[in-house]
């Protein structure tokens, strides 16, 4: 009795958690279909049609499809940079047991208490003293700030993994980046994909970074032209019947990437965060 007790309380108390944690995404939506003068005199209510022409609007506002482009190139090269560097670095750190690589794990581990503010003027001037403030750039930085929490990550799962598979894949001849790419890093799916996800939500929504290095260039990213497009449309007050389905259609191919690889997430962090 106690235990059906307990989980119905545990159900009510996660069915409310879901609740809240939709009501904003719900809001979104409906306010997507309605027109200003209906969303300032009910925010709350279903729309009374359901107009798509805000949407197609909202998206011709935003220069939907070429934003999204470069968001989603800026976005998979970075996240392939912080894949890719981490996963070596992470196997590295964790394979080589002595202090110069417990310092280096230290340093990276310290770096995530880092707050970008404290590094965003010299990193600008750095970056735009070589001619990098631009998408490259951008692509460079992200792939430098998203190596601390990824390192921490692979380093916890390769603790995880008996070191006599990578052992018998030497002896069969193979070299050590064939053995890591060959044997390692398949074993490393679900810390991949976490790290893919958190990473990628993080650089599609990113606004202050791209507004730093790119600005009001002609390639911005969605978030860039999310602000412009409201900076530059309506004469008083916010423009809601363009923020909000704007909003709404920048959002959904991250949603559609978290859907598709949600269930890697729980056991990605648990792996990274194993203790050898």
């Amino acid at each position: 009795m106690r235990k059906k007790v307990l989980h119905t309380v545990l159900y009510i108390a996660l069915t409310v958690f879901a609740i809240l944690t939709l009501a904003p995404v719900a809001f979104l939506l409906i306010n997507s279909f309605k027109s200003q003068s209906e969303i300032v005199a009910s925010p709350m209510s279903l729309p009374l049609n359901w107009d798509f022409d805000y949407i197609l609007t909202a998206s011709q506002e935003i220069n939907f499809f070429r934003s999204l482009g470069i968001t989603f190139i800026v976005t998979v090269l970075s996240v392939a940079l912080i894949v890719l560097a981490s996963s070596l670095a992470g196997w590295a750190v964790a394979r080589a047991k002595t202090k110069t690589s417990s310092v280096m794990l230290y340093m990276f581990t310290a770096a995530m208490l880092i707050p970008f503010q404290a590094v965003m003027y010299p990193l600008l001037s750095l970056f735009e003293g070589v001619g990098l403030k631009n998408i490259l750039g951008l692509i460079i930085m992200y792939g430098g700030f998203g190596l601390s929490l990824s390192i921490f990550l692979y380093h916890g799962f390769v603790k995880s993994i008996p070191p006599s598979i990578e052992e018998a894949a030497l002896i069969d001849g193979a070299g050590m980046i064939k053995t890591f790419f060959t044997v390692v890093f398949p074993l490393m799916k679900s810390t991949t994909a976490t790290v893919i996800i958190l990473n990628s939500m993080w650089i599609w929504n990113d606004y202050l970074l791209p507004f730093l290095v790119i600005g009001n260039a002609s390639s911005r990213t969605l978030t860039l032209e999310l602000y412009f497009a409201k900076m530059t449309s309506g004469q008083f007050g916010n423009p809601w019947e363009l923020i909000f389905p704007a909003v709404f259609v920048s959002i959904i191919p991250i949603i559609i990437v978290f859907l598709l690889l949600q269930k890697h997430i729980v056991r990605g962090v648990s792996d990274g965060a194993v203790k050898g």
